[in-house]
């Protein structure tokens, strides 16, 4: 079996990953770079100037230019708050929480990616969203007439004891306008851990936009958490802006589908025992899940999740299912929406693990559950969906003797063959950070969407938050996704060679 460096070199020398060599030339970014800081940069004088440079700077133009001020100081950080900056600035999350603005939503994932990565390889993750930014504010420019977010109200903006009452009340009467200033005035008074307290909440209360709300609310605070708190506002004030999107009437004023799981998990809440977090791993509590996430409705798996939490069920046996579950989805449809079902669990999983409040966590739990079946019967006007599960992974009749190499040749190929030979792979102790870091390299080099950033950084996350019995059927079934070593390299990793040269 090849080691990790082994085949990383072999592959490196043989073309098939590329040469990265141009970056050792740069200072690593240091995990002091990395740190979460309230202090680590500040919005005047030094952040304004980088996010104009960013706006004003052609497309052709503006990894050269940004590869300059890196070469003469900026730091990780400043980037990375620029291009959250920029995003939230010039992108709206109209008409949905998702398409151009993943300019947004990509910068944490993008991040998550360079953190993970090899230090000296972690300016290609940064670079690739900083030219996607490019082409998704010329395409607000198209859709939207260039958008930009206005300046607050500060003659509406409501005082510190009155901010939080404000905003929930706006947010329930989805009212743009007094959320907007109610958000500003908690972001000027309130703590963040506060703020999102709320959000969490906010962010998985409707199933609009396939999930992208409640991604958009963790991501933006873990962004925060590295590029400072004193740049909270208005990534605070486009986040309430983004999780009021919905079609047709006020919601509050209908009864539909995508409201409906959360209205009635807010009552169901309450029936959970109260000591739910001390129950026991039930590996066929998991099985039983799993094929209830299958065949079941949005009410049934809400119901099956309250009624093991109260036999006992530890609540990650039930994640296990849920995590699992939405893997399996993408292997039977390899397609966007099951890809969101995978992106919005790691979302929702986080809010669940964040959040300080046990009513919340609850609610994380059930949402969950609620939308994995929403996002199946999403699937069906996709296409095809195959008749696969989990169990043909471990049913597979395919030889035990391959690597890391050969299997993301072979996804190229055959996608599913390549999910079974990473699960036999896995089961006979073969590396799993050997395959993390391939196919997180492959990302750097082969990566051309957003969702290539978005899906690998929750998947490869996730692996870890997976129950070691289920870890391997989870990481299998989401390969087809991943990109392969047959496919051509982006274009960017060359600009990035040339403009460090």
């Amino acid at each position: 079996m090849s080691t990790r460096r082994s085949f990383l070199q072999t592959s490196l020398a043989a073309g098939a990953l590329g040469d990265l060599a141009f970056l050792s030339g740069l200072s690593p970014v240091s995990a002091a770079d990395l740190k979460a800081s309230k202090n680590v940069v500040q919005l005047a004088p030094e952040i304004e100037p980088v996010v104009r440079m960013i706006e004003q700077t052609p497309r052709e133009r503006l990894l050269e230019e940004m590869a300059d001020r890196i070469k003469k100081g900026l730091s990780y950080a400043e980037v990375l708050a620029a291009l959250q900056l920029a995003g939230v600035k010039n992108v709206e999350p109209r008409p949905s929480v998702g398409h151009k603005f993943h300019t947004v939503l990509v910068v944490n994932s993008a991040h998550l990616a360079s953190v993970a990565g090899p230090k000296e390889h972690r300016w290609l993750p940064l670079f690739w969203a900083l030219d996607y930014y490019k082409s998704a504010a010329a395409r607000d420019v198209r859709e939207r007439g260039d958008w930009t977010m206005s300046a607050v109200d500060e003659s509406a903006i409501p005082s510190s004891q009155h901010a939080r009452k404000s905003f929930l009340n706006a947010m329930q009467s989805w009212d743009e306008s007094a959320a907007d200033v109610a958000v500003a005035g908690l972001a000027r008074t309130a703590k963040l851990d506060d703020i999102y307290e709320m959000f969490f909440r906010l962010g998985a209360r409707d199933f609009r936009s396939i999930g992208h709300k409640a991604i958009f609310v963790a991501n933006s605070y873990r962004a925060l958490q590295t590029i400072g708190e004193q740049h909270a506002e208005p990534i605070l004030r486009s986040l309430a802006y983004a999780l009021l999107m919905h079609e047709g009437d006020n919601p509050q004023k209908r009864d539909d589908e995508a409201d409906r799981p959360y209205r009635r998990n807010v009552e169901l809440v309450n029936t959970i025992r109260d000591d739910w977090k001390s129950g026991q791993l039930d590996s066929e509590a998991t099985r039983e899940f799993l094929q209830v996430l299958r065949k079941g409705n949005n009410q049934e798996t809400c119901n099956l999740a309250i009624e093991q939490l109260n036999q006992g069920v530890s609540p990650q046996s039930i994640w296990d299912a849920m995590l699992v579950g939405s893997s399996e989805l993408l292997m039977r449809q390899p397609g966007i929406v099951a890809l969101h079902s995978v992106t919005t669990s790691n979302a929702l999983y986080f809010a669940y693990k964040t959040s300080q409040n046990d009513e919340t966590q609850r609610l994380m739990l059930l949402q969950n559950a609620a939308f994995i079946p929403m996002f199946r019967d999403a699937m069906q006007s996709r296409g095809s969906i195959a008749d696969l599960s989990i169990e043909k992974l471990q049913q597979s009749k395919i030889e035990d003797n391959f690597s890391v190499d050969r299997i993301f040749k072979d996804l190229g190929r055959e996608p599913i063959s390549a999910a079974a030979e990473t699960y036999k792979f896995l089961q006979n102790n073969g590396s799993p950070q050997e395959l993390i870091d391939t196919a997180r390299l492959l990302v750097f080099l082969k990566g051309n969407d957003a969702h290539d950033y978005k899906f690998s950084s929750a998947v490869l996350e996730d692996f870890q938050h997976v129950s070691p019995e289920w870890r391997n059927f989870y990481l299998a079934a989401n390969m087809p996704k991943m990109q392969h070593t047959q496919s051509r390299d982006n274009d960017l990793v060359q600009r990035t060679r040339d403009a460090f040269a």
